[in-house]
C-alpha cells in the first residue's frame, strides 16, 4: 500500500480501531496512521447503521450513545461516506458476493471512491473483484 492511500475501514475495523483491539494487525495499524496523515481514513455511513443494530440487539456495548460517538470519530478525522445512486448501483451489482447488503455497500463504497478496503472478512478478502483490499489482521 503505498503512501497517499484513501483507505476505507469495514464496521469491523472501526470498532477494533475504536477499542484498541489487538485483532488489528500492525502493518493495518500502520497503514491507518499514514492515511490519516496524507489522504484520509473513511468509513461508509452503513457501518454507524451497523453498529447502531448490534448496540440495538445487544451484541455490542458502548459507553456512550452511537451518536456520540460517531460524532467523536467525525470530530477526529474520520471521513463520513453517504450512501449515494452511484453506490447503491454498483453494491446491486454484486450478488455473486453474497447478500449481505451492508457488506455490498461497503465494498461499492470503496470502488467509487477508488480506496482500500480494510476488511478481515473472508468473504470479501476472496472476492475476485477490482477494489483493492487490505488484510486487517496483518
Amino acid at each position: 500500500m503505498g503512501v497517499g492511500t484513501l483507505i476505507l475501514l469495514d464496521t469491523h475495523v472501526l470498532l477494533w480501531l475504536d477499542q484498541g483491539d489487538a485483532a488489528l494487525g500492525e502493518r493495518s495499524r500502520v497503514a491507518i496512521e499514514d492515511a490519516w496523515r496524507s489522504s484520509g481514513v473513511a468509513v461508509s455511513a452503513i457501518s454507524f447503521w451497523e453498529v447502531a443494530m448490534l448496540v440495538e440487539r445487544s451484541r455490542i456495548r458502548m459507553r456512550r450513545s452511537v451518536l456520540g460517538w460517531r460524532a467523536s470519530l467525525l470530530q477526529a478525522g474520520v471521513e463520513e461516506w453517504p450512501l449515494d445512486g452511484e453506490v447503491s448501483v454498483r453494491a446491486a451489482l454484486y450478488a455473486e458476493l453474497h447478500g449481505d447488503p451492508a457488506d455490498r455497500f461497503i465494498l461499492a463504497s470503496a470502488e467509487a471512491r477508488g480506496a482500500t478496503l480494510l476488511t478481515a472478512d473472508q468473504r470479501l478478502l476472496a472476492w475476485r473483484g477490482p477494489v483493492e483490499r487490505l488484510d486487517a489482521r496483518l
